[in-house]
């Protein structure tokens, strides 16, 4: 299930050619997604749509080859000038007249665009951006000069060839982007990708490859660069495999842009980095055109009320029962405590029956219960794969969480299964902004069938292992994790090959505290 479907979506249509975009939002500027190449699809941007549409108008666009346009079967309908064309009847018929243009990867369609159609052009964000200002990274150097030439092996990078190409397409894409996540723990990631990929041939990426480009040299590249007059801002991984950092630095130095580089990241970091890279590229859009809010308000800090944002899963009731039966302990023991809760239906229905007050932007969530019900429809579930699919969503939502609690000044954070604010908590930990309790009757994944699909064993391996390794080197941020049960309820087994045992981990991380009944059994 996608975290926000389009506003409006449609196809445009030059020379006989279809290409399908998408229209979310509606505030200023425009904000055009544009995608690297026909090896995917504007799904490449899922991450960052439903936050950037909360705050711009967002166009997306399936280039031809991928998704759902049209696969022309000429070299030269991939050629610069068809896409630039593309993207100038994209925004003519969904009538914008500026944008911004992000891109990933391949830099040119948008470098030409805002050379030939500065009008047009507010700004450029250009991630990872290819550009012959630098050598090729050398670990495909010698496969590029090659390409064409029969192999005399498949190993490694000489797959980049044609004949490996046509033979084991999946092959080379499992290969190729498994390089472009160097980050561990990248397996959904790559999965999509894979997905994506497979939604176009070989034959397509070969005409593609095959295509008229500009420049070809240096000095021309140069000379593009050096026409671009809009504000420039390069975002680039040091990790990449892909494209050398040199040449991210390069774009910045000759577009006089602004150059921000992410250690530790590869090529893929709208997908792997989706929280950095939201903010960098809603900080750029704002610089372009401010908006200055009428109004700001600020308490000082003795004079707040003392305030607590209490996240309950919305996947199943179980939670929000034990839940309220928490915050009414929570007012006997600090009685003028405010509660802002953060919630889904149906949890907000118990919410509101109970006279509890419900946080105002808490209807913009993307819905997690909706999910789960459109997973479940075929009466079959299999939780782990659906919890791994709620991806998209999770970013969304953490993205909104964020926004909240830094508008709001709260004294404490409490998340019961708040699963997306614990992740992204862990992956950008200066986020943080007040004490942190998370509460879980669930601790990792296993398998149903240890012994059964080894991809089943792998996939919760890893998750496990990166909540592990999240806990241990940021264990400041969770200030109180406390197991909703008891540790001789906890499989007595390990979180996977090489990983601690389960209920041993636990005692080290977790403090039990039983189960929360939300009645008083005395009472009875």
């Amino acid at each position: 299930m996608r975290a926000r479907y389009p506003d409006q979506e449609g196809y445009v249509e030059r020379n006989g050619v279809k290409t399908y975009y998408e229209q979310f939002g509606q505030g200023e500027p425009t904000i055009l997604l544009v995608p690297s190449s026909p090896i995917v699809h504007s799904q490449q941007w899922k991450a960052q749509v439903p936050y950037l549409a909360r705050h711009f108008r967002v166009l997306t666009f399936d280039g031809r080859g991928n998704g759902r346009s049209d696969r022309p079967e000429t070299s030269e309908a991939y050629g610069d000038e068809e896409i630039i064309a593309d993207m100038l009847e994209v925004m003519d018929t969904t009538g914008t007249k500026q944008a911004v243009l992000v891109v990933l990867c391949h830099v040119w369609w948008v470098l030409h665009f805002a050379a030939a159609y500065p009008e047009r052009v507010l700004g450029l964000v250009a991630i990872a951006p290819g550009a012959p200002l630098a050598p090729v990274h050398p670990n495909r150097a010698k496969y590029i000069a090659t390409f064409d030439e029969v192999p005399d092996t498949d190993e490694g990078w000489a797959k980049t060839n044609r004949h490996y190409w046509l033979k084991d397409w999946r092959g080379y894409v499992s290969f190729f982007f498994g390089k472009m996540l160097p980050e561990p723990h990248s397996t959904k990631q790559l999965e999509d990708i894979i997905g994506w990929c497979l939604e176009t041939t070989p034959q397509t990426m070969l005409l593609n490859r095959e295509a008229p480009r500009y420049p070809k040299t240096k000095e021309e590249a140069e000379e593009v660069c050096r026409k671009v007059r809009c504000p420039v801002l390069v975002i680039h991984g040091d990790l990449d495999e892909c494209q050398l950092p040199a040449r991210g630095e390069a774009v910045a130095r000759l577009t006089g842009g602004k150059l921000v580089t992410l250690e530790g990241s590869g090529h893929m970091t709208p997908g792997r980095d989706p929280v950095k890279i939201n903010m960098l590229i809603k900080e750029f859009a704002d610089s372009l055109e401010p908006r200055m809010s009428n109004e700001v308000r600020w308490t000082r800090a003795m004079s707040r009320p003392k305030r607590a944002i209490f996240v309950s899963s919305s996947i199943g009731l179980g939670h929000i029962q034990r839940d309220l039966a928490i915050a009414r302990e929570l007012r006997k023991l600090v009685p003028d405590l405010q509660i802002d809760w953060w919630a889904q239906h149906p949890v907000t229905t118990v919410l509101k029956a109970a006279g509890e007050t419900i946080h105002p932007k808490n209807h913009l969530q993307a819905l997690e219960s909706a999910h789960w019900e459109e997973e479940s429809s075929q009466h079959e579930l299999h939780a782990f794969y659906a919890f791994r699919r709620m991806d998209e969503i999770f970013v969304a939502n953490f993205m909104l969480f964020n926004e909240v609690v830094q508008e709001t000044p709260y004294d404490i954070w409490i998340g019961d299964e708040s699963w997306e604010v614990d992740y992204f908590l862990h992956e950008n930990p200066e986020l943080k902004s007040a004490p942190y309790v998370f509460l879980t009757d669930v601790i990792g994944f296993l398998p149903v069938d240890p012994e059964g699909d080894p991809r089943d064993v792998a996939l919760c391996a890893d998750y496990n292992a990166e909540m592990i390794e999240q806990r241990a080197r940021y264990p400041r941020l969770r200030d109180l994790s406390l197991y909703i049960g008891e540790y001789d309820e906890l499989p007595d087994a390990r979180f996977g090959p090489g990983l601690p045992n389960i209920r041993d981990w636990a005692r080290d991380w977790f403090t039990p505290v039983g189960y929360v009944l939300p009645f008083d059994p005395l009472e009875y």
